[in-house]
Formats: structure tokens, sequence, C-alpha cells
């Protein structure tokens, strides 16, 4: 009996000892979503695709993508995505209000990604019809041989 009991014990003691809390930790945001927010606005896009030209492998891309609240509710971004994880969408903290122009802020690490660069991004947002999907675009030039010996060294 007693090799039962003193396991027990410690798998309890240990369980208590956890921290259950975690969900404290998170940002407390409003409970929206797409399929249960009604009100819907239109948006015209200012920007669609960015084309960057040529960039040096590391180099960090910045865009704001532009639109423009054309109907007559508040437009709410619900989420952004990118095609990669190289891609960070930034989506406006704030619902964007009739007739005012948001912004969406997209940073691309060009990182070990030699080559042709095409990112999509996708946005949910409560726009009818949907947010189109959003591009950025262009070529990243390799580091030569010397260059990644010094990068890796430092």
């Amino acid at each position: 009996m007693k090799k039962f009991i003193i396991p027990s014990l410690a798998l309890l003691l240990f369980l208590a000892s956890c921290d259950v809390r975690k969900h404290d930790k998170k940002i407390n945001v409003p409970a929206l979503s797409r399929t249960s927010y009604t009100d819907t606005t239109s948006v015209q896009i200012i920007d669609s695709v960015y084309d960057f030209g040529s960039v040096k492998e590391g180099d960090i891309v910045e865009y704001n993508f532009r639109f423009k609240n054309t109907g007559n509710k508040p437009l709410i971004i619900f989420e952004a995505t990118a095609s990669c994880g190289c891609t960070v969408p930034e989506k406006p903290e704030h619902p964007v209000k009739p007739g005012e122009i948001g912004f969406l802020k997209v940073k691309f690490n060009s990182d070990r990604k030699p080559g042709e660069a095409h990112k999509s991004i996708s946005i949910s947002s409560n726009a009818n019809p949907e947010f189109p999907v959003l591009f950025l675009k262009g070529t990243v030039i390799g580091k030569t041989e010397e260059e990644k010996e010094k990068s890796e060294n430092h």
C-alpha cells in the first residue's frame, strides 16, 4: 500500500507546483471573429502588390500596404497571415473608421532567402467583398562566399 501512496503524493505535489495560470499571461482581446461579427463594410485597396526590387541577402524589407474603408461601418482586421515565416504582417490595432485610410505593415527578412521572392499576405476582416490577398515580391541577391564566411564567424 505504501508503494502506491508515496508515488501518488509525489505526483500530486509535482502537478500542484506547475503553473496552471498560463492563460493569465495572454493579451486580453475582444472576442470578435469573422463568423460572429455581422457589421460589414467595404474596402478599396490602394496597394495590392509591392515590388521591392533587389536587396542583399540579410536585408529587412518593410512596407505599409494602404487601404481605404469605403463603407459606412468601421473596418476591423481580425487576422493577417503571411505565406512564409520570414514575412511578418502587423495588422492595425484599432478599427479603421469609414472614409479613413489604414495601413498593414509587413516586414520581410531576406536572410537565407536568395533568389526570387513571392510572398502573399491574407487578411481576415469584416470587409464584403473579402479583403484581397496582398503580394510582396522582389529579388534577393545571395551573399558571396566571403560574406558568408564573415557572417558565420561573427
